[in-house]
């Protein structure tokens, strides 16, 4: 609905009230957006009293039929893909189903705004009464969807994304919804998928909110959000996630066609049997895309993915892409009986998306063969055989410090306090290999580019991580990263001599690391 309001842009004769239509079993949270925008909102009561100029809906359920006023049905989600045996006519669409698009025999709306011209078509075919009022105008979601790619890298650098592949999750609701069959897929994905190559999201529909609670939803997937798992808020942080996306694994909602539409590549990993439409472009889609069955099989399965154009299979769901607020403005405006303003109609830009969680802990792989090491990370619950654990000081918690092999802590901005207390580099790292008997290695981050890292029984040494630098970027590797492969270098040479330069191989970036005595500056180095 709010992608919809830019066709009133720039007129003071349009005031617009939302409402809310009894009887949904998804109220609890329907009206969190409109506060956030500051909507002006009246109760149904108000709105049955009223006469109105004009009723926005985006979808064909409830009691609509009792206002007054003409009535334009709203596109919602990429097509009629969906039938839900529990409600309606059994295997129709609800957004193409007579019972509720008719009352007495006759259509209830002015318009029926669709997004394509076969969506036209089964509507002629499964509600004919209505298709003299059908109006193909395209999709206003895709168009802010396509208005924001300029935006990728500035969503990529807000979620943190950096050289790693971001792979979106993305699950509608119900019981035949990804979330519902596979709920610890986001978790097996995880513990697969070495932190410093993948970045992994997941997008729920709003229902799926609104039916479990945000408070639950972060209790279930608290170890997967622990371990850097970006939850999308539940409006517009989606399409900031897709248009950020290197991929998306999606069931049968409608998000995966708007990621198409992107062009982005898509696995399928919906397994439900009555949901589906046979032959919409959902099911064409994930009969064309590669299955995922097994979490393991993800990276595989991503090069097949990424060499089919999915553009197609959306073409088939969106017409006029960019035309949708234009087309709608003149519909719109017809039954108001106005002429519209003379102003540009654009779709509003999407938010950036919210910084995730950064993990605390990881158990971590390494591998060492002379001046190389290769370093993966993965959560501490990870089944992948590994080398040590490493955890960050002191927000990890209690269990992780106590077992960790690495502790790292990051320096912090100075204070604005005037009294202050601040460890040295040198003094911290001291201490913590003196509070915690388990830790072989403590190291102090000072910088993207610059570690102090101390071993137990060893002198401090200064760590000089170098970017890594093309004609066109340069891309960093996480500090606490290089610090694990300095810590299993040093462990198989213990009789080397410094200085040194290794090579540390971290997911896609291949960085040079120079190790020497700790200089006073970097001793120095206020925490």
């Amino acid at each position: 609905m709010l992608d919809v309001l830019p066709v009133f842009e720039g007129d003071e004769r349009i005031l617009v009230r939302f409402t809310l239509v009894p009887g949904s079993a998804f109220d609890a949270d329907a009206f969190a957006a409109l506060e956030h925008s500051r909507a002006r909102v009246i109760s149904w009561d108000e709105a049955l009293e009223r006469e109105h100029d004009l009723i926005l809906t985006a979808s064909p359920k409830g009691a609509l039929r009792t206002l007054s006023g003409p009535r334009v049905v709203l596109p919602h989600g990429a097509g009629f893909n969906k039938a839900l045996s529990d409600e309606g006519s059994p295997h129709l669409p609800s957004g193409l189903d007579p019972h509720y698009l008719l009352a007495d025999g006759e259509p209830w709306a002015a318009l029926h705004a669709l997004a394509h011209g076969d969506q036209l078509a089964r509507l002629a075919e499964h509600c004919p009464a209505t298709a003299a009022r059908g109006a193909v105008v395209g999709d206003p979601s895709l168009d802010r969807l396509l208005g924001a790619v300029a935006h990728r890298e500035s969503y990529r650098s807000a979620l943190g994304t950096g050289e790693r592949r971001l792979v979106v999750l993305t699950s509608t609701w119900g019981p035949e919804s990804l979330l519902a069959r596979r709920p610890e897929l986001p978790g097996e994905l995880l513990g697969l998928l070495p932190h410093d190559a993948y970045q992994l999201a997941l997008v729920l529909h709003p229902n799926e909110y609104s039916r479990t609670s945000t408070f639950d939803l972060s209790r279930h997937l608290g170890p997967a959000l622990a371990a850097g798992l970006i939850l999308a808020r539940p409006y517009e942080e989606w399409a900031a996630l897709l248009v950020a996306a290197d991929a998306v694994v999606t069931d049968h909602g409608s998000t995966a066609l708007y990621a198409a539409a992107l062009g982005r590549p898509v696995v399928g990993a919906y397994d439900g049997r009555s949901e589906l439409i046979p032959g919409s472009p959902m099911a064409r889609m994930l009969a064309a895309i590669p299955r995922l069955c097994k979490a393991g099989d993800l990276v595989h399965l991503l090069p097949a993915a990424e060499a089919q154009d999915t553009r197609d299979f959306a073409d088939a769901a969106f017409a006029l892409p960019g035309q949708a607020l234009h087309h709608l403005r003149s519909e719109l405006y017809r039954l108001l009986g106005l002429q519209p303003r003379d102003v540009p109609v654009v779709p509003p830009a999407l938010p950036r998306p919210a910084a995730p969680r950064r993990p605390r802990a990881h158990a971590v792989r390494a591998e060492v063969s002379g001046l190389r090491v290769g370093v993966e990370r993965f959560p501490p619950f990870t089944s992948e055989v590994v080398h040590h654990l490493a955890a960050e000081h002191p927000e990890a918690g209690h269990r992780h410090l106590q077992s960790a092999s690495v502790l790292w802590h990051r320096a912090q901005p100075a204070s604005p306090s005037p009294h202050t207390s601040t460890w040295t580099a040198a003094g911290w790292t001291a201490r913590v290999l003196d509070e915690f008997p388990g830790c072989r290695t403590a190291a102090a981050v000072l910088s993207p580019e610059r570690c102090l890292v101390r071993r137990r029984s060893s002198e401090p040494l200064s760590v000089r991580i170098a970017p890594c630098r093309t004609d066109e970027r340069i891309s960093r590797a996480d500090p606490a990263a290089v610090v694990s492969a300095v810590h299993a270098w040093l462990g198989a040479h213990p009789q080397w001599t410094p200085p040194a330069t290794i090579t540390c191989e971290i997911g896609p970036l291949t960085v040079g690391v120079e190790l020497s005595p700790a200089g006073r500056t970097d001793l120095d180095y206020e925490l």
